[in-house]
């Protein structure tokens, strides 16, 4: 298939077909007449790719679960380099959620804080209609 066929079947587009080709992700094949052809092996590494990247995945760390696939094994997973991608995506990703979670603590007792200052102020003094703007003759309201 050509790169256009690959892109749409893929749900991407030639320009980042091109660019995982620049970074050696992606095969650089030509047929005769000079056009880049792809087979369904490209559109599975493509698939692997951008399903890694949904998932948070940067660019460089697709490069192993590629590299198995290429490799002939029936996932980009299944290979010990891949695994420890995922190992460190997950320390990554429980890191993350760590400092998430002191952030909301902090976040909840500045809340709390705030409203305890509030409560103790009383209700705030009620607006007086008569020193809001009243529309003068001929004004528009």
């Amino acid at each position: 298939m050509r790169i256009g066929e690959l892109a749409e079947r893929a749900g991407t587009s030639t320009r980042a077909l091109r660019y995982y080709e620049s970074r050696g992700l992606l095969p650089a094949r030509r047929a005769g007449n000079g056009y880049r052809t792809y087979d369904e092996d490209d559109l599975r590494l493509i698939q692997q790719i951008r399903t890694l990247q949904d998932f948070g995945f940067d660019l460089e760390e697709t490069r192993p679960f590629v590299e198995c696939l290429r490799a002939g094994h029936p996932a980009g997973d299944s290979c010990p380099a891949s695994l420890d991608v995922y190992r460190g995506k997950l320390a990554e990703l429980d890191e993350l959620i760590g400092r998430l979670g002191s952030i909301r603590a902090q976040v909840g007792e500045q809340l709390a804080q705030a409203e305890a200052a509030v409560r103790a102020a009383g209700p705030p003094e009620p607006l007086c209609e008569l020193t809001s703007h009243q529309p003068h003759e001929g004004e528009d309201t």
